[in-house]
């Protein structure tokens, strides 16, 4: 067996050049992470605060823009809690600075933003074996960056992009990714809204009451989608025509345009809720909130992603019971986000097949998602440290979390039957990633049907991945190098 931590000096002292990593969030910050603790160095490039870019605020790694939330920690019955799981089995950087910086968000893992990518800086900075430089790069990687991680996101900068588009021979995709406002608690009249989390499901800290709901009626709501549909947009940059949104960050006002009542299911779906004040009428709509922040002085409107001008945001935002007199710390915006054809660009270890000497991590692979672009940085890491290590790792099981979103971006496209062209789009992490398993049947000989048979389809399938990745990641640990 190999200890990894006993050879630490032997392992510096064979390699003449670390692995650089270039960018700081989610990925990066993972990155490094799994790389230092396999005891190789890292050099962690991130150009913020020197340069920064459409959304980020601060310089600090890790930074969340678009939500707070790491949507749902059931690890038994939902693909992204069983991501968490496999994610804290791994030693994730991210995950544990999560878990110390959670709110109330009923079954979901919300962060306090500002708490969470504190933790992650102060834990990069202060491991001896990353080095942090703060400057952009311009170009791809130099020669004697042997190995380099490309995890810039889907912000990557223009010159970057570039070099990379000719690296690869293949123009980037690309799509819009939106934001969702942020109001200040105390300008909510509490008098219309209530909390309660649906179906007043428990959260990781217990809680059934960790949204905030507003109810609209039949009226209210074909007013207020009304309004949406008729405000005023941000025009979009010649370039900009014709990128297509990612549907699981799809602008509100976008979604009603695809049919009146589309809001109603989805972010504004009124099942499994029951209005506090008025508990015998049952809600046309609910408009939910979700603590943004530890202190429980901000919240943001789940699911309202929106390209509406900022004025055209607050009129229209205060048209929903209870917002009538909110106070905005945030309003929502807009960004384009690249992606590569990771499939036809990168090898299974996420090196790109014309220069293997980079990987790419992160959004910017095809992934979407914190805690998928977290879970392919952790990945990125660990082939690079056991490429370093001369150690001959294979991908986790894609019955796992993690071997499957692998398993899509670098081989999940498929070939439009009617073009011939790929269609590899973001993803996240899903069930439908994983490849079938059988239902236990009751030991009592009774059939299980509908709901209970899907759930119980679930539970196996988390079960197996847990079971699989725990079986990965000790051999991970205990890697022994290769024979040369």
């Amino acid at each position: 067996m190999l200890d990894l931590g006993a050879v630490d000096a032997q392992n510096r002292a064979m390699t003449k050049n670390p692995i650089h990593i270039i960018g700081g969030g989610l990925a990066g910050s993972e990155a490094a992470w799994q790389i230092a603790n396999a005891g190789v160095p890292v050099v962690l490039h991130e150009m913020r605060p020197e340069r920064g870019t459409a959304v980020h605020e601060t310089g600090q790694f890790a930074e969340l823009v678009c939500s707070n939330s790491f949507r749902s920690d059931d690890h038994e019955q939902n693909a992204v809690g069983l991501l968490h799981q496999e994610l804290r089995i791994a030693g994730s950087l991210i995950m544990t600075a999560a878990d110390a910086h959670k709110v109330p968000a009923g079954g979901a893992l919300a962060v306090d933003r500002n708490g969470f990518s504190d933790a992650v800086s102060s834990a990069l900075e202060a491991q001896p074996l990353i080095d942090i430089e703060r400057a952009e790069v311009t170009d791809l990687p130099p020669d004697d960056w042997a190995s380099t991680i490309i995890a810039t996101g889907p912000l990557t900068s223009p010159a970057l992009s570039a070099a990379i588009g000719a690296q690869t021979g293949e123009a980037d995709l690309a799509f819009f990714d939106a934001i969702a406002p942020i109001v200040h608690f105390d300008s909510i009249d509490m008098n219309k809204a209530w909390f309660q989390s649906r179906y007043d499901k428990p959260g990781p800290g217990g809680g059934v009451a960790d949204y905030i709901n507003c109810p609209l009626s039949q009226s209210q709501y074909d007013a207020f989608i009304g309004e949406m549909l008729a405000g005023d947009t941000m025009e979009f940059r010649d370039f900009e025509q014709n990128t297509p949104y990612f549907d699981g960050c799809l602008p509100i006002e976008v979604m009603a345009e695809r049919g009146h009542e589309t809001p109603r299911h989805g972010p504004m779906k009124p099942v499994g809720l029951t209005n506090a004040h008025e508990p015998d009428i049952k809600p046309y709509a609910i408009v939910q909130l979700r603590q943004d922040n530890t202190l429980g002085t901000l919240y943001n409107i789940v699911g309202f992603q929106t390209k509406l001008k900022h004025g055209e945001q607050v009129r229209i935002l205060r048209m929903i019971p209870g917002l009538e007199n909110a106070e905005f710390a945030r309003l929502g915006g807009i960004h384009r986000n690249t992606f590569l054809n990771s499939p036809a660009l990168l090898d299974g270890s996420l090196r790109l097949k014309t220069m293997p000497r980079l990987r790419f991590a992160g959004q910017i692979t095809g992934c979407e998602g914190y805690v998928e672009s977290a879970a392919i940085g952790c990945l990125a890491g660990r082939f690079a440290s056991a490429e370093i290590l001369g150690q001959d790792l294979t991908a986790p099981p894609v019955t796992t979390a993690m071997g499957a979103l692998l398993a899509h971006v670098t081989g999940g496209h498929l070939l439009d039957p009617a073009t011939s062209k790929r269609s590899f789009q973001p993803m996240n992490v899903n069930f439908g990633l994983f490849p079938p398993i059988d239902v236990p049947k009751p030991t009592d000989g009774t059939r299980i049907r509908g709901k209970e048979k899907t759930r119980a389809r679930k539970r196996a399938m988390t079960a197996r991945a847990i079971d699989d990745f725990g079986v990965w990641n000790t051999d991970y640990r205990t890697e022994k190098p290769q024979n040369k």
